[in-house]
């Protein structure tokens, strides 16, 4: 009985770690996966080139979805368009009729859904482009919407997190905190997660809107929580990178680096092993689970991308206009290319190719 048990144990832990990676074929929200891991189980070519690049007219800062063979992406000309992953042709455009800032597009079930700078949240028939109904909210959003069963949940300026009907975007209910919620939500254990620029780490139920608990992070944060492991870990504006304990609902670390104080605005991405997230230090940081460091890595700009990671690879981009390739483990730059404009949107993996935007609006493809 101990022996079953304790299999049972191990497959529980199994199904839970690959719940916290994003399959190889899908990318289907900002971070990959509702627990914002930013890890995909895709194969990615060792050798990568450049294999298309898409001019959307205006800067991309929004990340990039991958379904299906499909890319969805945002950009400042207030278009969601979406493109054929093999080659770059465009299927369709979406006018949302306002800029598309940070937030990213979400897949479920043949809709996608986009927020927008003017404080819509705009539900998308993924076929043909059409628009199946709009959420108007009360402040910008760039926030990333995050789909969990027949609910969507955005969070916006207007200082609330919405949860709202999959089917038609009447409001279920709306949590309402101290500051702009820019928090995409980490999603675990039937509870929302955000990290906000009131200083406050927020567990808010799912199924009624309820705060489950709360957790001070001493600082305003403009990065969404990556969950693993019962852990919440995401950087602040106090120059600091948190991990916050789910279980005992509080922060058990801090890391700072020990010479360059600046805020980190980038999302990490999490492994079993590594924390990797970029800095306005200029720096990239790989840090143990434990919030030691491991390695850093110089860029000539900010980074404010949230790097992704599939196999024992680190990718991100820079405001030096570089996206990089790096070592997970020791943080080595194993290929860099330049893009020649700022790189603040993230990358997105999926089939085994790379998908990333620049602010002077191309979306390149690498693989």
């Amino acid at each position: 009985m101990r022996l079953l048990k304790t299999l049972i144990l191990i497959v529980l832990l199994a199904v839970s770690a690959l719940a916290q990676e994003t399959p190889a074929n899908n990318w289907s929200q900002f971070r990959g996966n509702q627990s914002l891991t930013g890890v995909s189980q895709s194969n990615v070519p060792t050798s990568l080139k450049q294999l298309w690049t898409y001019e959307a007219g205006e800067s991309i800062e929004s990340s990039a979805a991958i379904v299906g063979g499909t890319v969805f992406v945002g950009s400042q000309k207030g278009e969601l368009v979406a493109l054929s992953l093999e080659n770059g042709s465009v299927y369709w455009k979406f006018p949302t009729g306002n800029p598309i800032g940070e937030s990213s597009p979400a897949y479920n079930n043949g809709v996608v859904y986009i927020g927008d700078l003017g404080g819509w949240l705009n539900a998308i028939n993924a076929t043909d482009g059409r628009k199946l109904w709009a959420f108007k909210a009360n402040g910008e959003i760039k926030s990333s919407p995050v789909v969990v069963g027949d609910r969507v949940l955005i969070g916006s300026y207007d200082e609330n997190l919405y949860c709202l009907s999959a089917r038609n975007g009447s409001v279920i209910w709306k949590f309402k905190t101290n500051g702009p919620v820019h928090s995409t939500p980490g999603i675990a254990e039937g509870m929302a997660f955000i990290a906000g620029c009131d200083e406050l780490f927020r567990a808010i139920r799912i199924s009624d809107g309820k705060e489950v608990f709360n957790v001070s992070s001493g600082a305003y944060t403009g990065a969404s929580p990556a969950l693993r492991g019962g852990f919440a870990f995401y950087g602040t504006f106090d120059n600091e990178v948190l991990g916050v304990n789910l279980l005992g609902r509080k922060v058990d670390w801090r890391y700072e680096h020990p010479e360059r104080k600046f805020p980190f605005y980038s999302s990490a991405a999490v492994t079993s092993t590594r924390i990797v997230v970029g800095g306005r230090d200029k720096f990239v940081h790989g840090l143990t689970l434990q919030g030691k460091m491991a390695w850093t890595f110089a860029t000539r700009a900010r980074v404010e991308s949230s790097p992704a990671i599939a196999g024992d690879r680190v990718f991100v981009g820079s405001n030096d206009g570089r996206f990089y390739v790096l070592s997970l483990n020791g943080g080595a730059k194993l290929w860099e290319f330049d893009a020649g404009s700022p790189l603040s949107a993230s990358p997105a993996i999926a089939n085994g190719r790379i998908v990333i935007g620049s602010q002077d609006g191309r979306l390149y493809c690498f693989g």
